[in-house]
């Protein structure tokens, strides 16, 4: 092993001689869209559980004044800063996500970027999109490259990948050089974690993953810059993170291919409903359905809902804990809840998704006559990626109403436009307690939009200040 065949050398030595114009337009343009979706997420889900909390924490054990917590109109430490700001951002499970890769990206790599940004100062919005682009193409790549799920394997690959995506971002702001990014990346494998047991036990450290790949971002890429040195076999090592962590279920050319040309970050999508990926397609379906006919809850004898293994394994098991959610981590990660919820109040969004809504009734007893089950036609067309949905709606009598498809990709949500993901970021905003016409809600929609021409994004930071 050499420093020069390691995929962390080549991407490092990709990430430092990329310049803004290198960069196709539709990559910025989905850079730009990943910035606006993560900073609205974030100040959604600033009031969730385990956020308060970690704010106040921070807040009072870290106050350096390098990086804005968004949403107090306080400082603290640039790392610390990204550790709450991305838990924030990963709160509602609202965030963007890569369905090849099966991960969240911009939650770790925006605010490791943003808090680096702010810190140095004078980071300009051209270079603020070329670190944040980087990031996201690594992120994604890890998780394309990688050929067993995240529940086969147990690791949360938003964080775990993230840890490295983030580093680059931080590092390219840092202005490391490509060995001591290479070594920032070793240095953040010595950190490197994020494991699917959170999901399983609902647990709030689910949100806080994406955070601590943020934190450790920032740590990695500021130790390397005073010479700290990191391993130089981090991915292909005879103990690199690929055969350790993943047991060599990688292709490395996925990970490497067209670096620096190709930009995994425009598959990106960005999500209508706070709830894992694998509810939506049942949720579109479920919506519809409810639209075009006028179901009484009483009359319903069950709704049966067709998806793919990893659906089923992700979001309908165990049965009894997806029927009555114990947390809202377990809520946002059932399709029973989601579908029950769609069909009875015709929309999924953020109120949903509190302790008051997990204790409505009237939902739970619908929630625990959905049957989820492995639909063939599905799981052979989608084996395992995201996948479309099938939801049958059984009524007293013997009609049935159906919805979704088992092929194609109907009932799966199309990409947000920017427009639509500002509309988003304007209900996230009023969801936190802020007008849509709020000056910071237009002023921060407007100054992503036009992001290429500002001199310094702390104005971003200064309009997140106390919130939109």
């Amino acid at each position: 092993m050499t420093a020069d065949t390691d995929p962390a050398y080549v991407m490092a030595r990709n990430a430092v001689r990329l310049t803004f114009e290198d960069i196709p337009g539709d990559a910025v343009e989905a850079t730009r869209r990943d910035l606006l979706d993560t900073l609205g997420v974030a100040i959604a889900g600033r009031s969730a559980p385990g956020c308060r909390e970690l704010c106040a924490l921070v807040l009072e054990n870290y106050p350096a004044g390098q990086a804005t917590v968004w949403g107090t109109g306080r400082r603290a430490s640039a790392a610390e800063a990204a550790w709450v700001n991305g838990t924030m951002a990963h709160a509602l499970d609202f965030d963007d996500t890569h369905d090849g890769a099966v991960l969240h990206a911009g939650v770790s790599v925006v605010p490791a970027a943003l808090a680096t940004a702010e810190w140095v100062g004078g980071v300009s919005g051209k270079e603020l999109i070329t670190a944040v682009t980087i990031g996201l193409d690594w992120v994604c790549r890890m998780g394309a490259a990688t050929t067993v799920g995240p529940i086969a394997s147990g690791w949360m690959y938003t964080s775990l990948f993230g840890f490295f995506g983030a580093t680059a971002a931080a590092g390219r702001l840092l202005k490391l050089d490509a060995g001591q990014l290479a070594h920032a990346m070793g240095i953040a494998y010595a950190q490197a974690a994020g494991n699917t047991q959170c999901m399983i036990d609902g647990s709030l450290t689910k949100r806080m993953q994406p955070g601590f790949a943020a934190r450790g971002a920032l740590t990695s890429a500021s130790l390397a810059r005073i010479g700290i040195t990191g391993t130089i076999g981090t991915f292909d090592g005879p103990s690199g993170l690929f055969r350790v962590y993943l047991g060599e279920n990688y292709r490395r050319d996925v990970l490497l291919h067209d670096i620096g040309k190709q930009f995994l970050g425009v598959d990106l999508s960005f999500k209508p409903y706070p709830a894992c990926r694998y509810t939506h397609a049942a949720i579109t379906a479920a919506l519809e359905l409810a639209g075009k006919h006028p179901i009484v809850p009483s009359d319903i004898e069950r709704i049966d809902v067709g998806v793919n293994e990893p659906a089923y394994r992700n979001v309908c098991m165990p049965m009894h804990v997806k029927a009555r959610p114990r947390t809202v981590v377990d809520a946002q990660f059932s399709i029973p809840y989601c579908v029950a919820t769609a069909v009875l109040r015709g929309e999924v969004f953020v109120p949903a998704f509190t302790p008051q809504a997990l204790a409505d009734e009237e939902v739970l007893a619908l929630a625990g006559k959905v049957r989820p089950a492995i639909d063939p036609a599905i799981q052979k067309a989608y084996p395992h990626a995201i996948s479309p949905a099938v939801v049958e709606v059984h009524l007293k009598g013997g009609a049935v109403l159906r919805g979704g498809s088992p092929s194609g990709k109907e009932g799966m949500p199309d990409a947000m436009t920017f427009d639509a993901l500002a509309e988003k970021f304007r209900r996230c905003a009023t969801y936190a307690g802020f007008p849509s016409g709020h000056p910071n809600t237009q002023g921060l929609i407007g100054l992503i939009r036009d992001l290429e021409h500002v001199a310094d994004v702390r104005e971003l930071a200064s309009a997140m200040a106390d919130g939109p």
